[in-house]
């Protein structure tokens, strides 16, 4: 259950559940939600993410070993993002990762936190590390939007965040506790994660509630930030990708893969991959017409009456009043202007046409 979960009752939340995990959907109008995500702010509780903490002198080197970015590159204070694969490549989760002064700090989908401690573990030998669950010990709130940046200054005026993204900076409050403030966009704008101690997440929500409400935002739950998160692009781990695609078909090779870094699990595949040729599928954005018939997700793509591809998310899109999805599609008819046609699960077939993400008006 979330630890906030009667603060969120009262302002009229209507909850979910994600992976076990208890989550606000939205609180009574997705539409008003939505439009803060786009205009002004909105403010998420977070706190269903899972969060580890690594700690011990062989934290750096463990953690380069096991996933797809530069973990020796980051100095205290910068974060990356970056996918744990097994030994064939493909995908087992997508965590950001956030070096602070003695530990490593990693927020991922719920649900995984198990089963990446048990993989963890497998290769600590007589390494100096432990992999610790802190999400009893510090919640997780994130304000997304174009006045996102100005929440910070609003609540202690005079200091400013990391400029660059996934720059994270510890910031100790006599009264909160050690706040942990990070420049993270989650939904193609600009945006703000915080992680904050448990026993003061009620004064940091009514704080950060406060705040928002006076640049015109408001809080949001989980069903706006999908819709502004689609109209992104940006994949989500167990919704776009999952245990059967390879980091570079989800376009992790843009931000979450270095290829100079030498060996990690599943590294000589996706390396491969890079050096013999392009993936055989990838993930595309496809736009319907408006008042198209609504696909759903896993509905298939046809490229002249061939199946070629399917569909992972879908929404009826507020800002380009049409319907637009996520899906892989082959590599041969993937490209920006590609007419196809989706085979709906009642049979209709809805012409599609692959467009650049993010979504454009």
């Amino acid at each position: 259950m979330l630890a906030l979960r009667e603060f969120h009752a009262e302002q009229g939340a209507v909850f979910t559940e994600l992976q076990s995990m208890e989550a606000v959907a939205h609180y009574g109008d997705i539409a008003a939600e939505y439009a803060a995500l786009q205009n002004s702010v909105g403010l998420a509780d977070l706190s269903f993410r899972g969060r580890l903490c690594l700690l011990g002198a062989d934290r750096v080197r463990l953690l380069h070993g096991q996933v797809t970015n530069d973990i020796k590159a980051l100095q205290a204070g910068q974060g990356c993002y970056a996918a744990f694969t097994s030994p064939k490549g493909r995908m087992q989760a997508d965590v950001h990762v956030y070096a602070l002064a003695d530990e490593l700090l990693l927020d991922f989908e719920p649900g995984l936190t198990q089963s990446l401690i048990e993989r963890l573990d497998h290769y600590i030998v007589s390494d100096d590390v432990q992999a610790v669950d802190v999400a009893e010990h510090y919640g997780l709130f994130s304000f997304q939007g174009p006045k996102a940046l100005e929440v910070p200054g609003l609540l202690d005026p005079g200091w400013t965040l990391a400029p660059q993204s996934h720059g994270i900076v510890h910031r100790p409050d006599p009264e909160l506790g050690d706040l942990y403030w990070v420049n993270h966009a989650r939904t193609g704008s600009q945006g703000v994660d915080v992680f904050v101690p448990t026993a003061a997440m009620g004064m940091v929500w009514d704080k950060l509630c406060l705040a928002v409400r006076s640049l015109g935002g408001r809080p949001v739950g989980g069903s706006a930030l999908e819709l502004a998160r689609i109209e992104a692009g940006v994949p989500r781990f167990g919704v776009d990708m999952d245990e059967s695609h390879l980091p570079p078909e989800a376009g992790l090779d843009r931000n979450g893969i270095s290829y100079t870094k030498g060996c990690y699990i599943g590294q000589e595949t996706i390396a491969r991959i890079r050096t013999y040729g392009q993936v055989t599928k990838a993930l595309r954005g496809l736009r319907f017409d408006p008042g198209a018939p609504m696909p759903v997700r896993g509905d298939k793509v046809f490229y002249n009456g061939r199946e070629v591809g399917s569909l992972t998310s879908v929404i009826q899109s507020p800002r380009l009043g049409c319907p637009i999805a996520l899906g892989y599609v082959r590599k041969e008819c993937n490209a920006p202007g590609t007419a196809l046609v989706v085979r709906s699960v009642s049979g209709a077939e809805i012409p599609a046409t692959i467009v650049p993400l993010p979504f454009a008006a």
